[in-house]
């Protein structure tokens, strides 16, 4: 046989073991579906709740503008929410708590049908009020179920203790007060009624793992947030107070900014209005001190006072000199007919009109002179009011001079003042300069924060929630669980997966022989046939029996033939029959061998030198008259092996073990047995001998010799494969001879077995 070949036939017969087992493949189908049919009929749908919102971007809230613009200054600046961090707060579990505290999904109610609980969550059968402090409803985590007697009483569950709607009744967490709706239709007298109580942390840890909370896309602001939930108007109460909740959380958040802020503003209106004031006082003083106002145009006035100061120190300068000029002149020019030059002007009018009468005397005296003498009356009369004038003009030059001195003196003073303001007006202009740049921030930053402080009260009144609705919760309008489509297709994969996997386990953890392919793949021993089990009681196969017990053994008959054609037909052929262990079926075998080919009209004997433990009287109901056997022929030599053997039936002769002996290996080794085995052989056709079991004693193999062929049974469902090397290390060692193999108590399926020809038909049960 071929690989390929080998390994189809492999595949095949794997694929038939299954469908021998179809039977078990229907029942598992039927009981799963059965049961999903039972689930389908009880099980609580399921709806998935979905909602979608949009998380608003900073420019599309209020709050932002004032943040962004106080951002420039370093102030408040913080970093922009994520939408992944908005994810993480819409599923946190303070914004849950508070869904959970606003919904009062720690109390739910049930009333009881015939089968399954029905949660009731709009229009409640009960209203329980709880009259102890709210903070024990958050960790108590029990339930108490009523019954309903009438419309105004009830009792526990396992109580007969009547008490009355509407009263306090004393529980171990507090005292509750029950309040009937019988407005509820499913609230009937004799109903009964479950309200259980959980805490806050378990319900809130279970819509932590059912509230699905994801992003459409990357970098997307829209967010989904689904919910399975078995009640729609419960899962869609809870998706749209988790958006309110959110937007409740960030509404006080972004007024808790802005009141933050306009503290802050007012904080600092109140430091930078009392830093401006002391800028404008200080700017005030320095210009007091230092008697500036506009320091640009008084830098002006004092270069042109410089200025004008110069030209008046030139002036008097100039008026000195000529007044010294003239002076000199006056006193060198000691006579009265000298003129006084007139070039010389003064500021003093008073100097220039006796400059001018002193000239006119002098050219009227003159021209006195040029027609008389200085005798002359007149003449005289003139000098001496020429001389009189010379000295009030001296006179008058002398103050002039003192006069014009001081004012030098004056304006030189002036000057210097004069200078060192305009030399000191960089110093002040910086200092001006610096007052002024700061009055400037001052009140640029007082300003900014006024208008920033009228814009936080505006953005307290209008704070926009974070989360814009895109839809509002809905729910599904097929429930999402059960589908039905998923659980049968599901169910049919389970009802043949439990099978296959039952029967490949079962398989893979067998360790027994089960059939033919099993025991060829163990062994490298010829295999000469099988032999079914039996379901009758009848041990012995009949000449006319069309059983598939008689048909195997007819089988084996003719392979026995087959494979004993080389023997010498002259004498009969000696075929020995063993097992590895006990209770395999040799005897068995042996007997039904024998009748088969006596059937044949061959004539068989049938020796048993399983001597240990004899089993063939028993078996075959034959009485030996004589008590004689193979052990009272050996033992004794005046028993002639004639004596021993016993007629069973037609062609059929047997020789009994005999007395059990006390040494039944050194028996078997006698040399009567050479003399026995060689005259059967020239009497009989077959020579069946009956031996023990290989893999217990070496008594078989002591005799082995006599053999023609060794039939070694094996039986099925019974010998552990781990047994098998014995059979296995006979055959390798050639220690009995012409070995073959025989399975024996084969359950066949259908598709297997004998049965060629008619014979009885009898009734099958459905899993046999």
């Amino acid at each position: 046989m071929t690989l390929q070949s080998k390994n189809s036939s492999n595949l095949r017969e794997q694929v038939e073991k299954y469908f021998t087992n179809w039977k078990w493949f229907l029942l598992s189908l039927l009981i799963c579906f059965s049961l999903t049919f039972l689930y389908l009929r009880y099980a609580t749908d399921t709806f998935k709740i979905s909602a979608t919102i949009k998380i608003a971007d900073s420019n599309e809230q209020n709050i932002s503008k004032q943040s962004n613009q106080l951002n420039d200054y370093g102030l408040f600046k913080r970093d922009q929410n994520s939408v992944l961090d908005e994810v993480q707060v819409i599923g946190s579990r303070s914004i849950i708590n508070s869904v959970i505290e606003e919904l009062g999904l720690n109390i739910q109610c049930y009333i009881q049908g015939s089968i399954k609980e029905l949660e009731i969550y709009k229009n409640p059968p009960l209203t329980v009020n709880f009259l102890e402090n709210d903070s024990i409803l958050k960790t108590i985590d029990t339930s108490v179920t009523l019954n309903i007697i009438s419309k105004s009483q009830f009792t526990f569950k396992n109580s007969d203790q009547k008490l009355n709607f509407g009263e306090n009744i004393s529980m171990p967490f507090g005292n509750i007060i029950f309040t009937p709706n019988f407005d509820q239709p499913e609230l009937k007298v004799g109903k009964s009624v479950t309200v259980k109580f959980a805490s806050e942390e378990k319900v809130a840890s279970h819509y932590s793992d059912k509230i699905k909370i994801t992003t459409t896309a990357v970098n997307s602001s829209i967010i989904n947030i689904t919910l399975d939930e078995p009640v729609k108007e419960k899962g869609i109460d809870i998706l749209n107070e988790l958006v309110a909740q959110y937007n409740k959380v960030v509404i006080e958040n972004k007024n808790a900014v802005v009141k933050a802020t306009s503290d802050f503003i007012d904080n600092r209106l109140a430091i930078v209005s009392r830093e401006l004031s002391e800028v404008n006082q200080s700017s005030e003083t320095a210009q007091q001190n230092n008697r500036l106002t506009d320091l640009s145009s008084q830098s002006s006035i004092f270069l042109q006072t410089e200025r004008e100061i110069e030209n008046q120190q030139i002036a008097t300068s100039t008026e000195l000199q000529v007044i010294d000029y003239v002076s000199k002149h006056i006193s060198e020019k000691n006579g009265n007919g000298d003129l006084i030059p007139e070039s010389m002007s003064f500021q003093d009018n008073s100097i220039t009109s006796l400059m001018q009468k002193h000239n006119e005397l002098v050219m009227e005296r003159n021209k006195r002179l040029e027609n008389s003498s200085e005798q002359n009356p007149v003449v005289k009369r003139l000098d001496a009011q020429i001389a009189n004038l010379k000295q009030n003009f001296s006179a008058s030059l002398n103050n002039l001079k003192s006069t014009n001195q001081i004012k030098l003196d004056n304006l030189n003073r002036e000057e210097n003042r004069i200078s060192a303001q305009i030399f000191s007006a960089p110093k002040k202009q910086r200092i001006l300069g610096d007052l002024q740049r700061q009055q400037s921030i001052k009140e640029s930053v007082y300003v900014y924060l006024l208008q920033r402080r009228e814009e936080s009260a505006v953005s307290h009144g209008v704070s926009s929630p974070n989360a814009i609705i895109i839809d509002n919760a809905y729910a599904s309008a097929l429930p999402i669980w059960p589908k039905k489509s998923i659980l049968f297709l599901g169910t049919f994969v389970l009802g043949l997966l439990i099978p296959l996997l039952t029967i490949y386990l079962m398989d893979l953890l067998d360790n027994k022989i089960r059939n033919k392919a099993g025991l060829i793949k163990e062994l490298s021993i010829p295999f000469i046939g099988d032999v079914p089990k039996s379901n009758t009681k009848q041990i012995f196969i009949d000449r006319h029996d069309y059983s598939p017990k008689a048909e195997s053994f007819r089988l084996i008959r003719t392979n026995i033939d087959f494979m004993l054609s080389n023997v010498t037909k002259s004498k009969g052929k000696t075929i020995f029959v063993t097992s590895t262990t006990s209770k395999e079926g040799k005897s068995h075998t042996s007997l039904n061998l024998a009748r088969s080919l006596s059937f044949s009209n061959k004539k068989v004997l049938i020796i048993e030198t399983d001597i240990r433990v004899p089993k063939l009287n028993k078996y075959m109901g034959v009485e030996n008259k004589t008590g004689l056997g193979l052990t009272n022929y050996i033992i004794d030599n005046k028993i002639n092996f004639t004596d021993v053997i016993n007629n069973v039936d037609e062609n059929l002769d047997m020789i009994s073990s005999g007395t059990i002996p006390p040494n039944p290996a050194e028996l078997l080794m006698d040399e009567k047995l050479d003399v026995l085995f060689n005259a059967v052989k020239n009497k009989y056709d077959y020579i069946i001998v009956d031996t023990a079991a290989v893999g217990l004693v070496t008594d078989t193999l002591l005799i082995s010799k006599y053999a023609d062929m060794v039939i070694y049974v094996v039986r099925a469902n019974y010998l552990d494969k781990r047994q098998l090397h014995v059979a296995q290390s006979m055959y390798d060692e050639k220690r009995l001879p012409n070995m073959v193999t025989l399975l024996n108590g084969v359950i066949h399926k259908r598709g297997y077995g004998y049965g060629y020809g008619e014979s009885p038909k009898k009734k099958r049960k459905l899993f046999s």
